[in-house]
């Protein structure tokens, strides 16, 4: 695959940002459609309750309502909501799209008003009289799973499922360890608060039977698969169109009540109708992320060879099952290695249904509660062995010729250098020096600690095989007869800067400006079925598509150039846009190209007019990037304010199509690990009412809490794709979270803390000092 080097690996500014950061951009809210209506749920109050009765008289009679429905009205007209991940002997309790009969957390969406506008929707929604009966709520998973109460009688208890995965001799190797280094590991629960709540706009044309549905989703494709069926709506009159989307971090890769509602309800009336998720609804009923309990137990020789790692692990399902809720713990199963050399492998798992919103995937979606554990439990053995936990890990890292390497927990890594992004860490950063400087520091009686994680991610999850979706991803490039070119891509990107990235292949491929390039994604009337944008498979897969039909336009033009230059196409090349080559030097644009392919008088007999391409692509495996991270933190004595004085990430996500834009992802992928390890937690009491349902009590880091990140690389190229990429946008969460809380109990470390559970807020540490 050739092309320039004009844009690709150049830090160029992203094409979506002038028309967001002017205003101009277009989210689901800011469309609007003639005569809209506008929708309000009402909500259970309660974290489990019988429903007696829903009375909605007095919302049906109040000013501009024009239609109330419960659970009732929809029973068998909505197809109860999708999980794709479930295994085929998984306990699954049915999830109506309104409650009927019970309520099983707070949030739960039970009535829904439509009304002239959203403010009278709202009003009406507050006339509806809810009788519930109260019951026992089960909020802690180790009482989850002890069935102390059972949520879903039908089922018989809570434990969904179990499973057993990892390989080797994991008794040997516990029996042949000089040490085994156990610690209690507690993943909280956090809630993704995307900048976009999500929202649903649905229009209904009786005459064409055509259904259009606007969605803050990641996945318009699979949404409009999974509504068809849902709705028994013929798929090829059903339109999904993702606008504008502002953020998703996996929150909206799931198909919700409301997305099969809205669309319904505007079949019933014949009019469109809209609705946009409040702060509250958001914290309540989108998706949480992480909720994990479990204790690591890892053999280890005194050297520091490790032997074996064993992990028994409760994951928080919530009450019901989203799309991918089971998968999670999966994935922290198959990275339970992490970048290490371990030859057995043991993970324990049960997934257990409480009284709480479902969790599903957050931001790395089961790799950072693999690499938190692990990184964590690396500091404990260091510790144990009194060894530099830098000197363990790379102990244990396999070598570069090691690679494609196979771990215990079932993978295949493709490519990686873990000693070389260590170093060049250590380098950067100084590291001997600023243990020195620690020293000196603890020497005038400061809490200042070191934390470094290595980390490794499976990222691009791509082979079919591993996803019940499909992993593979589409692209269509068409170069226009006036030679602009129209990319349309099935990925879905919410954020990314994927139409910046993609144009900057198609730009150095073609040898056109950057701006003749026009990138469409999330309409799935225009665009090819695709599988869209998570799990940081944008680039890799779908920009790996763009490539290669990219590169079919090429061989399809130098046909057509050869024919039209009367040369042998053998002797032509394709250079800075123009076919070269040719007898008396001539030469052919391939704009000039793309206009004679559509005007087709001049071509060969056997030559499809027009010039375009689509390709498919299926990854053989996945990619895995990998890195170093670093934190200095500093612990205030008297308060337990945190304060972190550096911190430094060495990526290594294989190529860079555009390093401005990963800079950009491993930030705000910085910004959320950290905000794990120190602030936010997503709490419930133990009735099952969530107690951080605002931003008043949810502690998302403010700008000013956040330092200034040091950022760097190496680049190991992965041989899955022919981009060389391998993905960066859950990199920062992942390798920062560990990093950070490293850091921390290091400072503590002359005080005795060997370990304290996230987040490290200052009240917790302000304890364990004065313990």
């Amino acid at each position: 695959m050739s092309f320039l080097a004009k844009y690709m690996g150049q830090k160029v500014k992203r094409t979506e940002d002038p028309r967001l950061i002017q205003g101009i951009g277009h989210y689901v809210d800011d469309i609007a459609l003639p005569g809209v209506l506008h929708v309000a749920y009402v909500r259970s109050q309660h974290g489990h309750a019988k429903l007696n009765s829903v009375n909605v008289d007095a919302a049906k009679s109040a000013p501009g309502v024009v239609a109330v429905y419960t659970g009732t009205d929809i029973a068998g007209k909505i197809a109860l909501i999708p999980c794709a991940a479930a295994a085929p002997d998984m306990k699954k309790p049915d999830y109506p799209a309104l409650a009927l009969g019970k309520v099983a957390y707070v949030g739960q969406p039970i009535a829904v008003v439509v009304a002239t506008d959203k403010y009278k929707a709202r009003d009406a929604a507050e006339l509806i009289e809810v009788d519930y009966d109260p019951l026992d709520a089960v909020t802690d998973l180790e009482a989850a799973a002890a069935d102390s109460f059972v949520i879903h009688e039908e089922l018989g208890t809570n434990v969904g499922a179990t499973f057993q995965a990892g390989s080797g001799d994991i008794d040997a190797a516990f029996a042949q360890a000089d040490k085994i280094v156990t610690q209690k590991i507690v993943h909280q629960r956090l809630i993704p608060n995307a900048m976009e709540p999500r929202g649903v706009l649905a229009q209904y044309l009786p005459g064409e039977q055509q259904l259009n549905v606007w969605s803050s989703t990641q996945v318009p494709h699979l949404l409009r698969t999974t509504l068809a069926a849902m709705l028994s709506h013929p798929e090829n009159r059903l339109r999904v169109i993702a606008p504008e989307v502002g953020g998703g971090f996996g929150s909206k890769l799931n198909v919700y009540a409301e997305e099969a509602l809205l669309p319904w309800i505007a079949m019933q009336l014949k009019k469109p109708v809209k609705w946009i998720e409040s702060r509250r609804e958001n914290m309540q009923a989108t998706i949480h992320g992480r909720g994990q309990t479990g204790t690591v137990e890892v053999a280890v020789k005194n050297d520091g060879t490790l032997l074996g790692l064993r992990y028994d692990v409760i994951y928080d399902l919530g009450a019901y099952l989203q799309l991918l809720t089971p998968a999670i713990p999966t994935l922290t199963g198959l990275m339970l290695s992490g970048c290490y050399k371990i030859p057995a492998i043991q993970l324990n798992c049960r997934q257990v249904y409480t009284s709480k919103m479902a969790t599903d995937a957050y931001r790395g979606a089961g790799r950072p509660e693999a690499t938190y554990l692990i990184e964590r439990v690396m500091n404990r053995i260091a510790e144990e062995l009194g060894m530099d936990p830098v000197e363990l890990r790379r102990k244990n890292f396999p070598k570069p010729e090691e690679f494609p390497f196979a771990t215990a927990a079932g993978l295949v890594y493709d490519t990686g250098d873990y000693e070389k992004a260590l170093n060049k860490a250590l380098e950067v950063i100084d590291y001997q020096k600023l243990r020195a400087e620690q020293a000196a520091a603890r020497a005038d009686g400061r809490l200042v600690g070191i934390g470094v994680s290595t980390y490794v991610e499976i990222c691009a999850v791509g082979p079919s095989v591993m996803l019940p979706c499909g992993g593979w991803d589409s692209a269509t490039v068409r170069v226009e007869p006036s030679g602009k070119v129209t990319v349309l891509t099935g990925v879905s990107p919410h954020g990314q800067g994927e139409e910046t990235a993609f144009a900057q292949i198609v730009g150095d491929m073609l040898g056109v400006d950057l701006n003749d390039v026009l990138v469409v994604h999330g309409d799935t009337d225009r665009v090819q079925y695709g599988i869209g944008t998570f799990g940081s498979r944008g680039l890799a897969i779908g920009g790996t598509a763009v490539a290669v039909a990219t590169e079919r336009i090429v061989a399809k033009a130098k046909r057509l150039a050869a024919h039209m230059l009367q040369a042998d196409e053998n002797s032509l090349s394709f250079e800075d846009g123009k076919f070269v080559g040719a007898p008396d030097d001539k030469s052919m644009t391939i704009q000039e190209i793309a206009f004679h392919a559509h005007q087709a008088h001049n071509i060969p007999s056997d030559f499809e007019p027009g010039l375009v391409a689509t390709y498919f692509f299926e990854p053989k495996n996945c990619t895995f990037p990998f890195g170093t991270h670093i934190c200095v933190a500093e612990v205030d004595k008297d308060t337990g304010e945190v304060t972190i004085q550096r911190y430094l990430a060495v990526d290594d996500c294989g190529k860079q199509i555009n390093p401005l834009l990963v800079a950009g992802q491993v930030h705000g992928g910085i910004a959320q690990g950290m905000a794990q390890a120190l602030y936010e937690e997503a709490v419930y009491d133990e009735s099952g009412q969530l107690l951080t349902g605002e931003f008043m009590d949810y502690a998302v880091p403010k700008a000013f809490q956040l330092p200034s990140f040091e950022l760097d690389h190496t680049v190991t190229p992965t041989d899955v794709n022919p981009l060389g990429a391998k993905g960066v946008g859950e990199a920062g969460t992942i390798g920062s979270t560990p990093c950070v809380a490293n850091a921390v109990i290091d400072a503590l470390a002359p005080l005795g803390v060997k370990h304290l559970d996230l987040p490290l807020r200052p009240e917790k540490l302000w304890r364990a000092m004065n313990a």
